[in-house]
């Protein structure tokens, strides 16, 4: 890997805080990787990779379910999309859909995909809108399907194609991948959830456009490491700056709204609200992706930080709050990353 270990117990309250999380999630394991100015200071696997009998021990190469943390690589392939001309942020999506006259589509840009500020909702099987587009936001599925659907149309690439020539590639990456769901290897963890979730989807499907992408603890945090270096690898530029810059950065069309903001995707600390995800104390300007498997990418630009956590339970069993514990990770990862700093 091209960056060097420099291990030290100055995260262990990090360490701590992720193995109590799993312990209270029931997780069969977990891992850690913190990556801080530019050295990777704590690198942890906990557990096995299922509950099954003689199941594999949790390691550098085991990959977890990621959720929604794919967002970000969906966000990274529009903005790649966007830098090279495919279209614009606020390009209406009306140009791109078949069913371009539905009422629901009007006014509604890449802009509102982006930042889930677009108020698209299904309901009884039709789409709708459940609010005027970038005046609320809520977390609703049609944004990504129809982002990933664009960027195929306009570039002829799929997310994964762009990902996999742009990142996984040039980086030199082996464990990040979209899975065939029907043909699992040994690498990956078994999620452990609810057998009837509504939530959970299987598919062989590898565009990127799917629920199925799993990555490594440390393949992760290069991702993040990638963002907090605005694309450059090794000495060189490997990323346009902008690609970065715009993916990373507050996107939300009326960033006064109470609302979360969000870059391409990516939620992006503003100002503090008891709703964000991101923990109160860190810094305005640090971005962060949660999962339903309860992952987590949180980059802290001011602090030279990229932090990852990887669990593989979907969803919150009862009594966990999820929101009280990201929130409380973040604040522990920026408080370990000061103390840190200060020696």
């Amino acid at each position: 890997m091209l960056l060097e270990k420099d291990y030290t117990n100055l995260f262990e309250d990090v360490h701590t805080h992720v193995k109590e999380s799993a312990e209270k999630l029931g997780c069969s394991g977990a891992a850690l990787f913190i990556i801080h100015n530019d050295k990777v200071v704590t690198e942890s696997y906990f557990g096995k990779q299922s509950n099954v009998i003689h199941a594999r021990d949790v390691k550098a190469d085991t990959q977890f379910h990621i959720a929604s943390v794919r967002k970000a690589y969906i966000g990274f392939a529009a903005a790649y999309a966007i830098y090279n001309g495919y279209f614009s942020i606020d390009a209406p999506i009306q140009q791109f859909v078949e069913e371009s006259h539905l009422s629901a589509y009007e006014g509604v840009t890449i802009r509102h995909l982006l930042t889930h500020t677009h108020g698209l909702k299904i309901a009884d099987g039709k789409l709708v809108n459940e609010y005027k587009y970038g005046e609320s936001w809520v977390y609703r599925g049609p944004s990504i399907e129809l982002l990933t659907m664009i960027i195929q149309k306009t570039t002829g690439q799929s997310v994964a194609d762009i990902v996999k020539e742009q990142l996984i590639e040039p980086i030199g990456l082996q464990s990040t991948e979209w899975v065939k769901m029907s043909q699992p290897h040994s690498k990956m963890t078994d999620t452990i959830r609810n057998a009837n979730d509504f939530f959970w989807t299987e598919t062989d499907v590898v565009n990127g456009s799917g629920m199925n992408m799993y990555v490594s603890a440390q393949e992760l945090a290069l991702f993040g490491y990638i963002h907090l270096t605005q694309g450059e690898w090794g000495g060189k530029q490997l990323i346009p700056r902008e690609i970065i810059q715009m993916a990373t950065s507050i996107q939300t069309p009326n960033p006064e709204l109470p609302i979360h903001k969000n870059g391409f995707l990516w939620f992006v600390k503003d100002t503090n609200y008891p709703f964000n995800q991101i923990g109160d104390t860190v810094p305005k300007g640090s971005y962060q992706l949660l999962g339903y498997t309860n992952v987590a990418l949180l980059v802290i630009p001011e602090q030279n930080i990229v932090a990852v956590r990887m669990f593989n339970f979907y969803g919150s069993p009862e009594g966990y709050d999820y929101l009280n514990d990201i929130r409380s990770f973040g604040d522990i990862v920026y408080k370990c990353a000061i103390k840190s700093a200060a020696q």
